[in-house]
Order: structure tokens, then sequence, then C-alpha cells
């Protein structure tokens, strides 16, 4: 609880910031932008988002559904709909996953049931964020979308780089429990000499529970080839519709670019998001945002379109999730 209140004063702080210095300049002018929006490509985008939640909610019902025949598809969306909540106000969006396992424990799976889940839309999750980041990077390579900026370059590489490791690290623990135990085992051992590990044991009981949940997890998704290529195809989907909301803020105040430029462009920003340790990646992601969509578009327009993407994608998740975790019991 102290965790969390601590995380909304950071929030609060970085966004009152951010708000401060992207609409102290032509505030006016920020302000008769903000209000000229066409309406229907702002509905567009808030119903992008919320596509982007739905299909997240059919990932976690077509992977408890396998386990649970009574799991529907009501509460899958609703786990969605509530865990961006808690992906919002924590750092690395480290809380949505404890979360997902303690509801699908309270919906009646087991422990190990409700982790092997989570840990299967997390493998497809990061498998589909790393293929659009491929897609993104090679396309930078191959048509030069972005004026050569080293900050941006290295932290563009690092977010990729991370999400990669990421993902070749899933597969090595799927395929080879005995390899990566020694490996772990070797790291907590080091550590414990260091003396930044305390209680070897504990840790050493806890990494084996780790990597015997995992491992079972991945072998469960990787046998059921159709549901494994079904749920990394809806968080590809997903995540494409996510990466298009900024074209409808674009075209909202009458500015077109190429929708296949702005995705490209928004996976360049979440991968830099991706390692920023900080509740909703505050702060990286509105410079990421701001860096990257200045080489289409300048001045108080593109403060403007930051905004309300900012509002749209992750504070609007923040009250949703909310209202709904306190007001629908199916949810609770």
């Amino acid at each position: 609880m102290k965790n969390n209140k601590k995380n909304f004063i950071i929030i609060f702080i970085i966004t009152a910031i951010i708000l401060y210095f992207a609409l102290k300049d032509n505030f006016v002018q920020k302000i008769e932008y903000l209000l000229s929006f066409d309406i229907k490509w702002v509905i567009l985008a808030f119903f992008l988002i919320l596509s982007y939640w739905f299909l997240k909610g059919l990932v976690l019902y077509y992977c408890t559904s396998k386990v649970n025949h009574k799991y529907t598809e009501k509460k899958g969306i609703l786990l969605m709909i509530t865990t961006q909540f808690f992906h919002a106000i924590t750092p690395f969006a480290a809380g949505g996953q404890p979360w997902q396992i303690y509801k699908l424990k309270k919906d009646g799976l087991s422990l190990g049931e409700a982790t092997n889940i989570v840990i299967q839309d997390f493998i497809a999750y990061q498998i589909a964020l790393v293929l659009l980041g491929m897609c993104a990077v090679i396309s930078n390579y191959v048509f030069h979308i972005f004026p050569s900026d080293s900050l941006l370059k290295k932290l563009v590489t690092l977010g990729f780089i991370l999400n990669a490791v990421i993902v070749i690290v899933l597969f090595l623990v799927s395929f080879s429990k005995k390899w990566n135990k020694k490996i772990i085992d070797g790291l907590i051992s080091l550590l414990h000499k260091l003396k930044i590990v305390k209680n070897k044991e504990e840790k050493l009981k806890k990494s084996e529970k780790f990597i015997h949940n995992f491992h079972r997890s991945a072998i469960i998704l990787f046998k059921d080839k159709f549901n494994l290529f079904r749920i990394i195809f809806l968080n590809f989907i997903a995540l494409i519709g996510q990466y298009l909301i900024p074209f409808t803020l674009l075209m909202g105040l009458g500015i077109y670019i190429n929708p296949v430029i702005v995705i490209i462009t928004s996976a360049y920003v979440m991968l830099i998001g991706s390692i920023v340790p900080i509740p909703g990646g505050t702060g990286g992601l509105e410079f990421s945002f701001m860096a990257f969509f200045k080489t289409f578009i300048t001045g108080p327009k593109l403060s403007i379109i930051m905004i309300v993407w900012r509002l749209i994608t992750y504070y609007f998740g923040i009250i949703v999730g909310g209202l709904t975790l306190n007001f629908n019991k199916e949810a609770k």
C-alpha cells in the first residue's frame, strides 16, 4: 500500500512537470488546438485502446479456458481492464501479473495453473512486441525514416536488445530447465558472496519453483501450436491498434502521415518506454514521443497530440481500471 502511494506521488509530480513544460509556451494556442480536434477521430482513438484491452482479454480467456472450461470471455476482458490499473501504477508494469494470478486463483484455478496462464500470456506478448520492434528497426535501417540521433539511437537499441534478450531467455528456460537452473543457482551464489542476497537457501528454493513453473507453462504453450499462434497473433494485432492511436490524433487535427510510418514510430517510442523504471514509463514515453514525432510535426500541435495520446493510452487505463475494480463485483 505504501509503495502504491509512493508510485502515485511519483506519477503526479512527473505528470505535473511534463504538463507545465508542454503547455507553458503558446498556452492559448494549444488550448485552441485541443478544442479543435475532430471528435470522430478522438472517438476512434478511444475505440482502439478499448480494442487493445478486448484482444488482450481474449488472450487471457484462450489460455485460461484450456484449464477451466467454465471461464468466460467476459471474465478475461474484465481481468485485463483491471490489470491496466496495476500495470500503470507499478514500475515496468510489474504489478499486473501478480494481480492476474491472484484473480485467477479466486476464480477457481490453482496457484500453479494461474501462474502458468500468466506466464503463457507474457511469452506471447513479448514475442509480438519484439517482432514489431524488429520490423520497426529494419524499416528505419532500410528507409532512413529518422535522422541519426546518437542518444535516441542508443535508447532504441537498448530497448530492443533488452526485449529481445527477454524472449531469448524465455526460450532457453522453456527448453533447457537444467541448464538454466545451473545459471540461476550460480548467479544467486555470486550475489550471496557479494552480500547482495542474504538468504541464499530461500532464494534457491524460490528460483527452483519459478523455473519449474515457467518450464511447465512453456511446454503447455508450445505443445498447442494453434493456440500459441492465435495468442501471438492477437497480441500482434492489439499492439498495432495501440500504435495507430497517434495516427487518429494526427488526423483529428487534419495532419496526414502514412499509418505504416506511424506504427514504426510508435514501436520506437514503446521500445524506449519499456526501459524506463518509473510507473507507466512516465517521462520516458513523453520524451520519446516528442523526439520521434517532431520529424513529421513541430510546435504546439505536437505537444497537444502527445498530451491527448498519454491521456488515452495511460491515464484512461488508470481511471477505467480503478473504477471497474471498485464498482464491478465480478472484477474484484
